[in-house]
């Protein structure tokens, strides 16, 4: 079967430093590759056939340059736009002055051309380590019903970072590893082994480390791309009134949506494996030594692509 690899890439790159462009496109190591370059690598040893990169117009050269061509003799590659007006239905504007996107949720769905088949979506600037990907296919491969999707689950303190705060989706998962719900944490700071979450910036909530959290390696079965389409119209109709030029879609609200109306179920796949990412710009340098130490270990060679 010839599952899809989503990877979102659209996002301004704000965090990454003013001026510093485009994060997804900092090389992480000697050999000039990215994260994605390690995503796609482990994505296709998994058996993953196709990538679809989910960017802004403008920035198509610049994928295309930086990582498309190189990885283009082993899998196929493809670009799915990401703007404003995509999927806009009809009686909505673009609100003046909104140059934000619409969030996860609307990347994804702007992968919808570019799909045929089920698919997994990640970000584009996390390592999510290569038994997610295994894990990923695994359920994939294995007959299931149209709305049976699936994520993989972390370890909260396996993907903190020291440099500042984070976002993530705190999952609630049943006794049988069924999600029940997951909840979007946009501030979220280490403390110890632990964390605190908080939404003004000034009064912090303790979790666990061990908590069950989403970094956005969702699992999905085609038809979550009707259920994208219809619930982004549902969330216009709120955001555009309430927060006309920051509202944001949520990849995460979808399936949350679809378990509280007892229309689907999202299998939550546990991994182990630490997130390291770029959040920040001082991030950077723990991910170089993180892709020296696993290199090192064996785990990739000095360099993944042969011909790139």
């Amino acid at each position: 079967m010839n599952h899809t690899l989503v990877i979102m890439a659209a996002g301004l790159g704000s965090r990454f430093g003013a001026g510093a462009g485009q994060k997804q496109v900092t090389p992480v190591d000697e050999a000039g590759h990215l994260i994605i370059d390690y995503s796609i690598y482990d994505a296709i040893r998994a058996g993953f056939k196709r990538v679809v990169f989910v960017i802004k117009p403008e920035s198509e050269k610049l994928f295309h340059d930086a990582i498309g061509s190189r990885v283009s003799p082993y899998i196929e590659v493809a670009y799915a736009h990401q703007t404003l007006n995509d999927f806009l239905p009809a009686g909505f504007r673009i609100p003046e002055g909104r140059e934000k996107p619409w969030g996860t949720g609307h990347a994804a769905l702007c992968a919808r051309g570019q799909t045929p088949g089920d698919f997994v979506v990640i970000n584009a600037d996390d390592f999510y380590g290569a038994d997610a990907y295994q894990t990923a296919i695994r359920f994939l491969n294995e007959p299931g019903a149209a709305n049976a999707h699936a994520m993989v689950g972390y370890r909260l303190r396996n993907t903190m970072t020291p440099n500042g705060a984070v976002a993530r989706g705190v999952c609630t998962v049943d006794e049988n590893g069924h999600l029940l719900s997951v909840v979007e944490r946009t501030k979220i700071v280490a403390r110890g082994n632990d964390a605190a979450f908080t939404e003004d910036g000034e009064t912090y909530t303790p979790i666990s480390g061990d908590a069950t959290v989403s970094l956005n390696f969702w699992i999905f079965r085609h038809s979550i791309f009707d259920e994208l389409e219809a619930r982004f119209h549902a969330f216009l109709k709120v955001g555009l009134n309430e927060k006309p030029l920051k509202a944001e879609y949520y990849l995460p609200s979808v399936p949350n949506q679809l378990l509280a109306e007892k229309k689907a179920t999202v299998s939550v796949l546990p991994t182990s494996a630490k997130w390291f990412g770029m959040t920040y710009l001082e991030d950077l340098a723990e991910t170089k030594a993180n892709i020296r130490r696993m290199k090192d270990e064996g785990a990739y060679p000095e360099r993944l692509w042969e011909r790139g």
